[in-house]
């Protein structure tokens, strides 16, 4: 495809300001980190908000996008060879975006692969753990008769959040001194189980000081408090 308007999303979602990198998300931990990334490389962007509440992530014109009906998604309008860009899976996204702005990744190859093997950890681990735990413990699974399901991943949680203590000891960030897409694609799922899936007690995540302290710094940052409300659910 040539042009943005090739793209049958924009039908739903049409672009205001085609020459920038549009964002289709909603402000979960996933949708989170690449509106972070966006705002704290300054890459212009647009976004677009994906309603749940509607389903349009099952619409055919975001499934045109993203056939895994997930977001975040986006489309760069100015891609790698000049011809527009579609991409999913928020960490790809991430990586993406550092390469193209030249920032919040190590330049030398052993720091970067650091980077993007914390990334991976995030993506395979802590992510979809912490969102099984949301499940049996705050939502419909909390009514389930056998905890057995509940117990195994809160244990893992605290496991995984045990991982992530060690690594931020005597460290600002999970890379050391800098911030990268380590701590973008972790610290959104590392405050929702204190936070949105009200599992702090049952996690023992005050214990955690380490990662206490990391997500407070993280979230000081002007680009988290913006991305924490992008786009805006109302």
């Amino acid at each position: 495809m040539t042009s943005l308007n090739d793209f049958d999303i924009t039908r739903k979602w049409p672009a205001q300001h085609p020459e920038r990198i549009q964002l289709y998300s909603l402000p979960t931990p996933n949708g989170i980190k690449v509106s972070a990334m966006l705002e704290e490389t300054g890459l212009p962007y647009e976004a677009h908000k994906v309603d749940f509440a509607t389903n349009d992530q099952m619409s055919p014109e975001f499934l045109s996008l993203n056939p895994n009906n997930k977001i975040p998604a986006i489309i760069d309008p100015n891609g790698p060879d000049g011809a527009p860009l579609p991409l999913w899976e928020s960490g790809a996204i991430l990586i993406y975006l550092a390469d193209k702005s030249g920032n919040l990744i190590p330049a030398d190859p052993d720091g970067k692969y650091q980077a993007i093997q914390w990334l991976m950890w995030q993506m395979g681990g802590l992510g979809p753990m912490t969102g099984q735990l949301g499940f049996f413990h705050k939502f419909a699974g909390k009514d389930y008769e056998d905890r057995r399901p509940f117990e195994r991943y809160r244990d893992e949680v605290k496991r995984l959040l045990g991982v992530l203590d060690r690594q931020l000891d005597g460290k600002d960030f999970i890379l050391g001194a800098d911030y990268s897409i380590a701590d973008i694609a972790t610290w959104p799922w590392a405050r929702n189980i204190n936070g949105f899936y009200e599992a702090g007690e049952v996690t023992g995540y005050a214990g955690y000081s380490n990662v206490v302290r990391w997500v407070e710094s993280c979230m000081a940052r002007p680009a988290s408090q913006k991305a924490i409300d992008i786009p805006p659910r109302d």
